[in-house]
């Protein structure tokens, strides 16, 4: 992390962190640990899930937190209207469509959105764009690896900017 170093998480502090996520069994879902570089994000934007970002506020470099999140303070609950289902045309001709297989769509205005395929019917196939990890308990085990102050320009846009600036 750069200069203007900060003593502990604050909302407008850029934060880094190397983190495990498992789910309730202990399988892990994603690290960051194994030679990876910090995630980095802007505290108080609301980048991070929610729970997490709360437990980090105080927090100081080479703190360490263990925490299971329930799913109000990770991804949420699984919204049923984020299932819909589609025609086979929708989906390009050659694909082979499996229950499990994740694709980008576009809506009716212009969003693009991820979704999984959840059911397959003959011609009907349901979609599903809840987060994959809705419904799930969270586990973190997080390092806090550098805090420092947010630039102008990072605070104006949200979100921190990489080495050298924007990094969108």
């Amino acid at each position: 992390m750069s200069s203007n170093k900060l003593d502990s998480i604050a909302d407008g502090a850029v934060v880094g962190l190397y983190y495990t996520l498992k789910n309730e069994a202990g399988d892990v879902l994603d690290s960051n640990r194994s030679g990876g570089s910090p995630l980095v994000y802007l505290h108080g934007q609301g980048s991070i899930v929610p729970g997490l970002e709360k437990a980090l506020l105080g927090k100081a470099k080479d703190d360490f937190i263990d925490i299971m999140l329930e799913p109000e303070d990770g991804y949420g609950q699984p919204n049923p209207e984020l299932v819909q289902e589609v025609p086979r045309s929708a989906f390009p001709e050659d694909a082979q469509l499996e229950v499990g297989m994740r694709f980008s769509g576009h809506d009716g205005n212009g969003h693009t959105s991820a979704v999984q395929v959840s059911k397959i019917d003959g011609d009907t196939i349901s979609v599903d764009a809840n987060h994959p990890l809705a419904g799930i308990k969270l586990h973190f085990e997080v390092t806090v690896a550098g805090i420092r102050e947010a630039s102008e320009e990072e605070m104006k846009h949200g979100h921190a900017h990489g080495p050298g600036g924007h990094n969108h």
